[in-house]
């Protein structure tokens, strides 16, 4: 069944739902409380000229995702608004999980006490591309993290947690630009209990101040990119400017005597934390040969006079097997009950489950365990006869490096396209600042629309984008 808002004599403003969850209206067309002022702010609008004019405005702030010097982000006009009640158990279970998953690094690399108490296997650990050996048994100073979850709602309306990135997620700074870019030109006032995200640099300024080394009173902080070939190098600035960190290549920095140095227009300084933005993030390289990241950061991380956000060896959490055994994380190190649910993930290692996920494989995602930007994913309900007979012949073969999950109908919301509005699949990425102790939740997050009608695959690198998240206090 579908819906639509507005009359048909005002063609920019109706808004036809498809068959998915829509997040903005129910299935006969009706906008949903939260959602009532905008839509009909929108009614009488020139939606092409709206997306056009913030689109400039990003593009003359030199807002920008991508290698090599990027192209424009895309922003649609159209915010996303969650109302205080559902906002308020997503910001309890991103924290929560947060939480989890940074004691679940630690607990890798010292006792191992989730495996020990068989909660998940030693091998879904010690098979995951970013375990990290040489960091066993490294004691490093308080850590902190900036995670990134990524939520999708399915048909049941449900908001669940598809994958986890506490490695190195991105989106912060450009959750902000979508913010002043849609502020500036949608020609609907926001609410005045609306929740304000700009604290989010604040939070991550306290974060790696709380990380330095226990006996230094005024850490000196740097910004760690690899550079203009890292898709969000324009991140990376915007963060270092609004810090008053200085942003360094790997160029600049040398150990000595266990410690990390830096060089900064002609002086030399101690660093007592990095925030690692590159791209490289592994110890090893595929011949086991140390990487320039273990060069710089091992040692003084091994003395404790160094600490790393995200720490060093922390990117076996984002892996996606791993992914099957967070909620499990939640109850055995927090003793809590997981807020958030996981979309099901299947791990193919595992022989019964993998002999009946390829029973069905024609109803799963099925993922390579150490994928980024949607790249390598089988869709089964999607793919012809012939990709699946391969994608199974291939999980047969190499069961460990794969994983299934259920399928989710991605959400749909109100997009801007060809000067009308329409259904497109959106994901979300709120993020979460802090510690294993504490972690604060930015409001709203980056909402992700793929642009293409039906993708659902909504990474910048497959014409993706993002939206403003209104959070209603």
């Amino acid at each position: 069944m579908t819906g639509t808002v507005e009359d048909e004599s005002r063609p920019a403003a109706v808004y036809r739902t498809g068959a998915a969850w829509d997040e903005a209206c129910t299935k006969d067309g009706s906008p949903r409380a939260h959602y009532a002022g905008l839509m009909e702010g929108l009614a009488g609008a020139d939606l092409g000229e709206l997306s056009r004019r913030v689109q400039s405005h990003l593009r003359a702030a030199g807002v920008s995702f991508g290698g090599g010097g990027g192209s424009a982000f895309r922003v649609d006009p159209v915010p996303r608004i969650l109302s205080a009640d559902e906002w308020s158990r997503l910001e309890a279970g991103v924290a929560q999980r947060t939480r989890a998953l940074a004691q679940f690094v630690s607990d890798v690399y010292g006792e191992r006490r989730i495996v020990d108490a068989g909660h998940m296997p030693a091998r879904a650990i010690e098979s995951a591309g970013h375990f990290e050996p040489w960091m066993m048994g490294v004691e490093t100073p308080a850590p902190g993290y900036v995670g990134g979850l990524d939520l999708v709602r399915g048909a049941d309306g449900e908001l669940r947690v598809l994958e986890d990135n506490i490695r190195t997620p991105s989106g912060i700074a450009y959750l902000l630009a979508a913010r002043g870019a849609v502020d500036a030109h949608l020609p609907v006032g926001s609410p005045e209990a609306r929740r304000d995200p700009s604290s989010a640099y604040d939070t991550l300024a306290q974060t790696l101040r709380d990380a330095a080394p226990g006996d230094v009173a005024d850490p000196s902080v740097v910004v760690l990119s690899d550079g203009p070939q890292n898709s969000a190098w324009w991140e990376h600035g915007q963060i270092a400017q609004a810090l008053g960190l200085p942003l360094v290549g790997p160029s600049s920095l040398f150990c000595r005597g266990g410690r990390l140095r830096v060089e900064v227009d002609g002086d030399t300084r101690q660093v007592d934390v990095v925030y690692r933005r590159t791209d490289e993030d592994r110890l090893r390289d595929g011949n086991g040969r140390a990487t320039w990241i273990a060069d710089l950061l091992l040692e003084p991380v091994r003395q404790g006079t160094l600490a790393v956000v995200n720490p060093l060896g922390c990117g076996v959490a984002d892996d996606k097997l791993v992914h099957a055994y967070v909620e499990t994380m939640v109850r055995f190190y927090l003793e809590e009950e997981p807020v958030l649910r996981s979309v099901p993930t299947h791990d193919l290692g595992d022989p019964e489950v993998r002999e009946s996920a390829l029973s069905r494989i024609g109803e799963l995602v099925v993922k390579p365990r150490g994928g980024l930007g949607g790249q390598g994913i089988v869709v089964g309900p999607h793919a012809s006869s012939e990709t699946l007979r391969e994608i199974a012949n291939r999980v047969a073969e190499n069961p460990e490096e794969w994983i299934a999950q259920e399928l989710v109908a991605l959400s749909t919301h109100p997009t801007v396209c060809a000067g009308r509005l329409e259904p497109r699949h959106v994901d979300l990425r709120p993020f979460a600042i802090g510690g294993p102790g504490k972690a604060q939740v930015v409001p709203g997050g980056l909402t992700r629309v793929a642009f293409d009608r039906g993708n659902i695959v909504v990474n910048s690198s497959q014409n993706g984008g993002g939206k403003d998240t209104w959070v209603i206090a």
